[in-house]
């Protein structure tokens, strides 16, 4: 069984973070997470140019494409279920991207806590 069931970080059943680009660690379109998801991508957010950017200067591409992981590159107003300790370092270097607290896995609380998330929500 797995031990992260299909739950936001409020409690509720785990909404679609996005279909188009098809997202999470198991391409469902959901933040679902397993053991194997060393990254924790539980975070869905919707990104923007200024956090693409700064992604990209801190190494983390996430516009370039890469086929061979189903990743087809992002551009501002995509929603993705982005690793929850890229999110805190995005925030925390002033460059928070909005986040969808119904899409959100409650697996994100082991790495950010949920006043941050909410304060940087959207619907």
């Amino acid at each position: 069984m797995n031990p992260y069931p299909s739950l936001n970080v409020m409690g509720g059943i785990l909404k679609p973070c996005s279909n188009d680009p098809v997202t999470g660690f198991f391409r469902n379109g959901h933040c679902d997470t397993c053991a194997e998801d060393q990254g924790c991508h539980t975070i869905c957010v919707e990104v923007s140019e200024a956090f693409l950017a700064s992604n990209l200067a801190a190494g983390n591409d996430l516009v370039t494409p890469r086929p061979e992981y189903q990743f087809p590159g992002l551009k501002p107003g995509d929603r993705w279920c982005l690793c929850a300790s890229r999110w805190l370092e995005a925030t925390e270097a002033g460059e928070p991207s909005p986040v969808i607290l119904g899409a959100t896995h409650q697996r994100t609380l082991e790495v950010v806590p949920l006043e941050l998330l909410q304060q940087h929500a959207t619907s």
